[in-house]
């Protein structure tokens, strides 16, 4: 029993095998020692987060003010202004510009310099331009009363140290004007070189030193090319001045503009030159062209002043406040501004660069449409640019014939400016 007990052991495991290796069993294996760990690798340490770029900084705000007699689009003196504190907005970053218009007794008869000063330096001005002869006390009063704000008197003379008021201004007011003279002698010999009857009239606002001398020059240009390029009698010119009392209409205060061009067109004038804010006389000399009369106009202020009828209007010499204004502001807010008198006229080399310029002329199709009238004009502004002519050398008499330049010299800038009358030749009241 015992042999056949073995024999049945030895073929069970003999068949336990055969089943596990048809099965695929891998026999055992004997067990591994465990392999002797490598040291772990050490992590990178952790990247310390870039380090951000700083934003780029909000540039300071620079606050100024702009204070305009009259609307800021009058096509105008006010627009001229306007325009040059937009420059001043496009060039220095962070300014911002407060603008007050129309302060005048007609438009805002119960604002005052003070009360619009007192609202702009609460907002953080700390530069404000007054652009009126108008406002010229006014503003003394202002400057005195906020010492830490910069004041600019456009067209006044309280800083100027030579001027009659030398001493007035306070250390934080001072004054810019364009020296607008020459162009507007270039505007007279546009009208000399245009009129066929020989009289030209011109359209006044109010009388003062200022008006004076710009309608001397213009004048003064209109005697020189009346006589040097057409050859004819600057004695036998006539040249009429209607003051309308303010610079503009006022309904119920002044003469109306649009009646007294009609009056010099009505009354044999064939020329009426503007040397008010706004553009009446280039207007009615369009409307009475579009009729069929021969008649032309020269505007002033604003360089686009023709646009409103090209093809009657000579030309226009215009202030271009931006470079004077761009250099004030950039100054202050610098906190290297001084007090000065800024009396800048063209520069010739440059003189349709606004960025450079302080007065311009530009001439209009009328004048453009007539070449001779152009080249003589040209010629003009070439010899006012080489010193070659200077209209302000005398004699000059005063409208009362009183002698006021002596033969042979040429006025001083103070002759000019503080003219006390007229000059012989010229129709109109002086004072």
């Amino acid at each position: 029993m015992r042999s056949k007990k073995v024999f049945w052991l030895i073929a069970f495991a003999l068949i336990t095998t055969l089943v596990l290796a048809a099965c695929g069993a891998s026999p055992p294996m004997p067990a591994e020692e465990p392999a002797a760990e490598e040291p772990a690798a050490e992590e990178p340490a952790a990247e310390e987060p870039a380090a951000e770029e700083p934003a780029a900084e909000e540039p300071e705000e620079f606050v100024f003010g702009m204070i305009l007699v009259g609307p800021k689009n009058d096509r105008g003196w006010s627009q001229a202004h306007y325009e040059a504190g937009l420059y001043i907005e496009e060039n220095i970053p962070g300014a911002r510009m407060i603008v007050f218009e129309s302060l005048n007794p007609a438009d805002k008869p119960e604002a005052t310099v003070e009360g619009v000063v007192d609202e702009m330096v609460a907002q953080g001005a700390r530069l404000i331009f007054t652009t009126s002869d108008e406002f010229e006390e006014d503003t003394l009063g202002a400057a005195l009363k906020y010492p830490e704000v910069v004041f600019i008197s456009s067209s006044g003379d309280d800083a100027w140290a030579e001027g009659q008021d030398a001493g007035v201004a306070p250390p934080n007011e001072g004054n810019i004007m364009s020296q607008i003279e020459p162009m507007k002698a270039v505007a007279g010999c546009a009208a000399a070189m245009a009129t066929q009857t020989g009289s030209i009239g011109y359209l006044g606002p109010l009388i003062n030193f200022e008006t004076r001398r710009l309608v001397s020059s213009t004048y003064l240009g209109a005697r020189y090319c009346y006589e040097n390029y057409r050859g004819l009698d600057p004695d036998d010119l006539t040249f009429t001045v209607t003051w309308i009392g303010f610079w503009f209409n006022i309904p119920g205060v002044t003469l109306d503009p649009t009646e007294v061009v009609n009056q010099f067109f009505s009354s044999g004038a064939d020329v009426v030159l503007s040397g008010i804010d706004t553009t009446e006389a280039v207007v009615v000399a369009g409307q009475r062209a579009a009729t069929g009369e021969p008649v032309l106009a020269v505007g002033y202020d604003y360089e686009e002043a023709c646009d409103e009828a090209p093809d009657i209007c000579l030309g226009v010499p215009y202030f271009n406040w931006r470079p004077m204004y761009l250099e004030t502001a950039q100054a202050v807010a610098n906190g290297t501004w001084e007090q000065g008198f800024d009396w800048r006229g063209p520069d010739w080399e440059n003189l349709s660069d606004n960025t450079k310029t302080g007065s311009g002329w530009v001439p209009g199709p009328a004048l453009e449409a007539n070449p001779e009238w152009a080249a003589a004009v040209e010629d003009f502004i070439s010899k006012l640019a080489s010193g070659e002519v200077n209209v302000w050398t005398g004699p000059i008499n005063l409208q009362d014939g009183t002698e006021y330049i002596p033969a042979g010299r040429a006025a001083t800038d103070l002759e000019i400016w503080y003219l006390p009358q007229l000059l012989e030749g010229m129709t109109g009241p002086s004072q």
